[in-house]
């Protein structure tokens, strides 16, 4: 094989195209869909490159739709999981050797399919089965998926260019060697670039993976699969295991070869996790890794020179687009009385005027929610809200399961600070505004801060930048990703690397180079080309 110091084309962000009435792209999605929704389709386990079907099933349906079958998945039994941890290990014993710019041609070709032949069906499959609108799905399952394929590309190469001084009588270096054993990755319903990302950035860097998706995301993480597969992901590399979390979590991390774990999803369970390594720490060939990010109950506070319009559309987007359902979505606000009278207005007027329905209709900006736990759990604390004293639901406060978990976007006012719906993820198109006098925006800052036990995305809205400052330096622990008069969602591969603190998770920030450095164990190497003889050195004399 002939050698070269490769360079891997320079990343860029995938443009996010438009889908206007008349252009080809809508078009294009909305056949797919229609196809889409018309068939049904079997998810198996992808075990060793091979599609493994099991006696245990359960169905897929669209959240807006939810009679509707879109097809049926199969459950693993121990015995697969066992299997697909065997056949993880003996592909790492190539996959770990192959050189890199192998890897990275295999994810890059990953990234072509998604942005051409594989984006209306990716895009289609998250609108489907998610309940997604086209924008929500478009900047998500094909952009941000690609981004974070193109990048991680990128990020591998300067990691592996960052090299330690030598000498004329040494020669330092660093191999970055993948971790010993198999990472395990679990995924999240309501982002399948995560779901994409979290295996794929493992296995890039020599690693081999066993990934369980979310049940509620099955349906699109078949079509990564597909990519994966398409791309040249070799067989045993990334294996796809679905069925009960509590069993395959436990067998996975009984594993002495289990090297770590790649999570989204709540801090309850990421929590359990955790105690579950350390029970069984005694038990690994080496200190597993442990990459989580998890919940969020993320704020926007706004200062008396914010200007009202700004924060109310923030407001509006940051709280409700996929029905407030992003770990970074807005769910409590801060506004001073002297623009609260313009914001409430302003924001409920926004709110009256959206629509809400399938995906299919591209008319519609709220969708429904994932699943009817969620929406039996979102109900039950509008209801409350509607009994409590010191409380008024000022927008919203319906909601409709018999075709679809339809949750009106909501919005309560509250005069207690620590009001439950202040403090508590809900995960849903529920946001709670305290309103606050305009002299107490020190204490109001100090208050943001001690409500919450997350730390993963807020905002702060002012003119003036002495007001700025003081926000930054006081909520300096409350947001691993703090945005300054914009809406609190929304970060970019590349741009706005993302992950919080406290309960929200470790922090190693998915779409940079600190999230790659998790999957690698450096090596250091000197090689010394004239060896000493004698063991005397000068001052002895």
């Amino acid at each position: 094989m002939g050698n070269g110091f490769f360079e891997v084309p320079i990343a860029v962000n995938e443009p996010v195209k438009s889908y206007a009435p008349g252009s080809p792209e809508r078009e294009e999605v909305l056949k797919t869909y229609k196809e889409m929704y018309k068939a049904k389709i079997d998810v198996p386990l992808f075990i060793n490159g091979k599609e493994v079907k099991t006696k245990e099933t359960a169905t897929m349906s669209p959240p807006h739709d939810h009679k509707h079958v879109l097809g049926t998945y199969y459950k693993a039994t121990k015995k697969n999981v066992e299997e697909a941890i065997e056949t993880a290990l003996e592909a790492r014993k190539k996959w770990a050797v192959m050189p890199w710019e192998q890897r990275a041609g295999i994810f890059l070709r990953a990234a072509e399919l998604l942005a051409g032949p594989y984006r209306a069906k990716i895009n289609a499959a998250t609108m489907l089965a998610q309940s997604k609108n086209i924008y929500q799905a478009e900047i998500d399952s094909a952009c941000e998926l690609i981004d974070f394929l193109r990048f991680n590309v990128q990020y591998m190469t300067e990691i592996y260019a960052e090299q330690p001084e030598s000498t004329s009588a040494a020669w330092n270096r660093i191999e970055y060697r993948p971790l010993e054993g198999f990472i395990y990755a679990i995924t999240p319903f309501n982002f399948t670039a995560i779901a994409g990302n979290l295996p794929a950035s493992a296995a890039l860097m020599g690693n081999v993976v066993v990934w369980k998706p979310s049940n509620a995301q099955i349906y699109s993480a078949k079509v990564i699969m597909d990519v994966f597969r398409e791309a040249g992901v070799p067989a045993g590399v990334i294996n796809m295991v679905m069925g009960d979390p509590a069993m395959i979590s436990d067998t996975l991390m009984a594993s002495p070869d289990f090297s770590g774990v790649h999570f989204t999803g709540s801090t309850g369970v990421f929590q359990g996790i955790w105690k579950k390594i350390g029970d069984n720490i005694k038990n690994y060939k080496t200190y597993p890794r442990i990459v989580g990010e998890t919940g969020g109950k993320d704020f926007i506070v706004a200062h008396k020179t914010s200007n009202p319009k700004q924060v109310a559309t923030a407001m509006a987007r940051g709280a409700f687009e996929y029905q407030g359902q992003k770990c970074s979505a807005a769910s409590r606000c801060y506004i001073p009385k002297s623009i609260w009278k313009d914001v409430k207005e302003y924001l409920v007027d926004d709110i009256r005027s959206f629509k809400m329905g399938t995906p299919e209709d591209m008319g519609n900006f709220i969708n429904a929610v994932i699943h009817e736990s969620s929406f039996d759990k979102l109900a039950s604390y509008i209801d409350q809200a509607k009994k409590d004293k010191n409380v008024e639901i000022i927008a919203g406060g319906n909601y409709d399961k018999s075709k679809g978990y339809f949750i009106e976007p909501t919005v309560i006012v509250t005069k207690d600070p620590k009001y439950t719906t202040m403090c508590t993820e809900l995960f849903g198109p529920v946001l709670t505004v305290y309103v606050y006098d305009d002299n107490k925006w020190e204490e109001t800052l100090h208050l943001v801060d001690e409500t919450s036990e997350y730390a993963l995305t807020g905002a702060v809205f002012s003119e003036d930048r002495y007001a700025l400052e003081e926000a930054v330096k006081i909520l300096e622990n409350a947001a691993g990703n703090f945005y300054i008069n914009d809406k609190p969602t929304g970060a970019v591969v590349g741009q706005q690397p993302f992950g919080g603190a406290r309960a929200s998770g470790t922090n190693d920030k998915a779409g940079s180079k600190q999230n790659l450095y998790r999957w690698i164990s450096p090596r250091m190497v000197k090689e010394t080309f004239v060896s000493p003889t004698d063991y005397r050195y000068p001052f002895l004399g």
